[in-house]
């Protein structure tokens, strides 16, 4: 039995669990989703160009507050500085996007081939519920926010609640440039999402987060079939280096994807698969990139890997390095670093012919299994073994290998030659399989964030 979520609650930082943060207190449901109806009724009938106008201001608000914003995700949930810095500049960046994707998809099209004068246009729905992670604290939920209110929504964004101060800071500075209502912060932990989500006035629905948590939310909403749910699960991601790869920067990108935020990433590079005919000089060229990310405070503009996010992830972390198989490298778990107490891990790499030594779960940590092949065929089998189809990544410097590699995987990001974790919002971001439902984030999010109309009329003679 699970044990009773905390009205009020108050985060340490994991980099130093000494410092805690103000405490937070649940939101009053009702009044949040009331205010936003309210606000919906006027925001979705200005014009696209004033609500980008609006956001723009919004966009403005933010970008004078980039250093506070970076230094509290490094304070609230662990992710390095530099990482920080580089996720609200993300998130300034969407802005833009944004607005070019609203101009295109909403704009009213004229239909002329069909028996009656026509136009079809796009209305926003209604309220729509953001439900936004820990790892990416602003920038995942952003790109959906921005989309859903570029479309005549208001918009209900519910922080997750290990990095709620951020989500507050954030919330806080979109509303001082938005009407009453329309950006509306909702903070509480799983009980709180989920009510949010199945709340009738609200119309659609983004969650970030586990497979689990979707599979419900997805089953719970079928009643309501004409609410919009885009769903983001994670993954289990393979870096796929073929023979004739670039060994040195195969290496690179393997320890880079699977370190960034210290693994706590849904595209993070958790299974590495090696051909054969490479695996050892690729393993000694991997432990020595392996060697750039050392453990240190979040804060420090030197620290390449940070502490994980909470306590419950430090203590998976430890059961599974406790896992026993033949390790490459052997995590180890550092409860204190740089004078501080916090969930510092170092990175582990465990050699396998099982291709889900840990199951089939993401492990949001810096551990991944290495694997060998030496076909296409059995790459391509490997990398299936598990249910995720979210990014892959193949080395090669082959054409015809990373075609006939590429076409035959089941992920909704290709990539050659890159990190898994190489994901700009010039792009869309989506999974395939378990880790999503079609409604990819990223580039063009708006599509599902509105409701189609077909209009069409005659003239009839006086």
């Amino acid at each position: 039995m699970n044990p009773p979520e905390p009205h009020t609650w108050q985060n340490a930082s994991p980099g130093d669990l000494d410092t805690l943060l103000e405490p937070v207190t649940t939101t009053d449901l009702e009044a949040a989703v009331g205010r936003s109806v309210k606000a919906f009724a006027q925001w979705r009938g200005t014009s696209l160009e004033e609500r980008i106008v609006a956001l723009t201001a919004c966009r403005e608000k933010l970008k004078g507050s980039e250093d506070e914003l970076a230094r509290l995700i490094a304070l609230e949930m662990g992710k390095p500085l530099t990482e920080a810095r580089l996720e609200v500049a993300a998130v300034l960046g969407k802005f833009d996007f944004a607005f070019a994707d609203a101009r295109e998809v909403i704009a009213d099209r004229a239909v002329t081939d069909g028996p009656h004068p026509a136009l079809i246009r796009h209305r926003g729905r209604g309220p729509a519920a953001v439900i936004a992670p820990f790892n990416f604290p602003i920038h995942l939920g952003h790109g959906a926010a921005v989309a859903y209110l570029l479309a005549g929504n208001t918009v209900l964004f519910k922080p997750s609640p290990v990095t709620a101060h951020v989500g507050a800071i954030y919330a806080a500075l979109m509303q001082e440039a938005l009407p009453e209502g329309v950006f509306e912060l909702v903070q509480g932990w799983g009980s709180m999402g989920r009510a949010l989500c199945v709340h009738p006035a609200v119309r659609s629905v983004c969650f970030t987060g586990s497979v689990p948590v979707g599979t419900a939310l997805a089953k719970e909403l079928a009643g309501d079939y004409s609410k919009s749910l885009a769903l983001e699960l994670g993954g289990r991601n393979a870096l796929i280096v073929w023979e004739d790869a670039d060994l040195a920067e195969a290496a690179k990108a393997a320890a880079d994807g699977l370190c960034l935020t210290t693994g706590q990433r849904c595209n993070a590079s958790t299974r590495i698969l090696v051909h054969s005919a490479i695996e050892e000089p690729f393993q000694e060229l991997l432990l020595e990139s392996l060697k750039r990310y050392q453990p240190g405070c979040p804060l420090d503009l030197n620290t390449t890997l940070g502490p994980l996010a909470t306590q419950a992830a430090y203590e998976r972390y430890k059961k599974l390095i406790g896992t026993s198989g033949d390790w490459l490298l052997a995590g180890e778990v550092l409860p204190e670093c740089c004078g501080h107490r916090g969930y510092f891990v170092r990175p582990a790499i465990l050699k396998t012919e099982s291709p889900t030594p840990f199951g089939v779960e993401e492990v949001f940590a810096p551990i991944a299994t290495l694997e060998s092949f030496r076909t296409v065929e059995e790459a391509v089998a490997l990398q299936g073994t598990t249910p995720y189809g979210l990014t892959a990544s193949i080395f090669t410097a082959s054409e015809e290998i990373f075609r006939r590699l590429g076409e035959q995987l089941d992920v909704g990001n290709l990539y050659q030659n890159l990190p898994t974790t190489f994901s700009p919002s010039a792009l869309p971001f989506g999974g395939l399989r378990n880790s999503g439902n079609g409604k990819p984030g990223g580039r063009g999010f708006i599509r599902f964030a509105v409701d189609e109309q077909s209009v069409q009329w005659r003239k009839l003679s006086a």
